[in-house]
Order: structure tokens, then sequence, then C-alpha cells
């Protein structure tokens, strides 16, 4: 009986589940980055770049669904949360943080275009 259950559900129609895409573990980890940056680099004077503006083109690129968009958005939240709960002022861990973030984010965003840019 069960066993029917599960082909009936399979065959009614219903809302198709998305399949992320083969990068979208790198994607989180970029948007978590750009949180990141976009919270430590207005506090040590490297404010000439807007992190978030960087994650809105980069969403609006990718153009993922609602529930990527809302995975890449918390992403980038919990970056800013993870350095904001530590730094008030520009210190030397934050530079090398920012420096090191700063580097891993320019090696993701290569990586990701290599290997699955048109």
């Amino acid at each position: 009986m069960k066993r029917l259950v599960v082909i009936l559900a399979a065959l009614l129609p219903g809302a198709a589940l998305a399949v992320d895409p083969p990068y979208q573990a790198q994607m989180e980890r970029l948007s978590e980055i750009l949180g990141s940056l976009y919270m430590l680099g207005p506090l040590c004077g490297g404010d000439e770049i807007d992190w978030r503006s960087q994650m809105a083109e980069l969403i609006a690129l990718d153009e993922p669904d609602a529930d990527r968009r809302a995975r890449l958005a918390g992403a980038f939240n919990a970056g800013y949360e993870s350095y904001a709960r530590f730094y008030r002022t520009c210190t030397p861990s934050a530079e090398l943080a920012l420096e090191r973030l700063l580097d891993e984010g320019a090696a993701l965003a290569r990586d990701i275009h290599t290997q699955f840019a048109e």
C-alpha cells in the first residue's frame, strides 16, 4: 500500500523540485566572502568597492530561483555577521582577514568562471 502511495504521489502534477547547479556550494562560499568584505572593507578603510552591490550583481547574473537566492543572501548575511561579532575597529587581524578573504574570493570567482561559464 505504501509503495502505491509513493508511486501515485510521483505521478501527480506538482511543483518540480529545483536542482542546484554544480557550483552552488562555491557560490554560497563566495557570497559569504562578499558579506565579510562588506563588513571589513569600510572598517579598514577599503570602501572603494561596494561589496553589497557586487553581491546584487552576482545574483542578477546567476538568475537563481527563490530558494537559491535566499541561500545566497543568507550566506552573505552570515559572512557579515561572523565578522561583525568580533571586530569594531580595524586591527592587524582584521586586515589579515580582509587580505585572505580578497584572495580566496578572487580565486573562487576565477574557478567558477573557468569551470562553468559558457
